[in-house]
């Protein structure tokens, strides 16, 4: 007798999206996801997208109706004054940080998604193509560091 056929595990990358969230806010900080703005699904505004990516303020006050289920990131924000619905499926997140801190992580590849093995995040030019919503008040930038992300497979 064989050992037992598990069947396979969900994705890991929404809980830790969650939790990451969770104490990023926690500790007062403001969180900002990475997004590959490239994948399929991801609905973003087109202005805010920089190099195939863009930088969201996911913070409470930032953004109206969070939701953060197993397959999508969902909000409403405004930008440029207008209020824009804002989809990103799990797969699309790239990283979860602190603005103020850089402080987070870039989350660990979907072997179902077929998404790449490695990918590097720079914390300077994430927070350069920020896309905060109009209400939230500028604060302090990331400190200058050479500090980024990166994945390994």
């Amino acid at each position: 007798m064989g050992e037992p056929v598990l069947p396979p595990m969900t994705s890991q990358r929404p809980y830790l999206l969650r939790a990451l969230y969770e104490w990023i806010a926690d500790n007062g900080m403001t969180p900002h996801v990475l997004v590959d703005a490239r994948m399929h699904g991801v609905r973003v505004p087109p202005h805010t997208v920089k190099d195939g990516q863009v930088v969201l303020n996911i913070a409470e006050r930032a953004v109206v109706r969070l939701e953060m289920d197993n397959d999508a990131l969902r909000f409403s924000a405004r930008f440029n004054g207008a209020s824009q619905s804002v989809v990103v499926p799990m797969a699309a997140v790239i990283a979860v940080y602190a603005r103020e801190t850089g402080q987070g992580m870039a989350l660990p590849p979907d072997p179902h998604s077929g998404e790449p093995g490695e990918v590097e995040v720079d914390a300077d030019a994430a927070a350069s193509v920020s896309a905060a919503a109009d209400e939230t008040p500028p604060e302090a930038d990331p400190p200058k560091r050479g500090a980024h992300l990166r994945i390994v497979k």
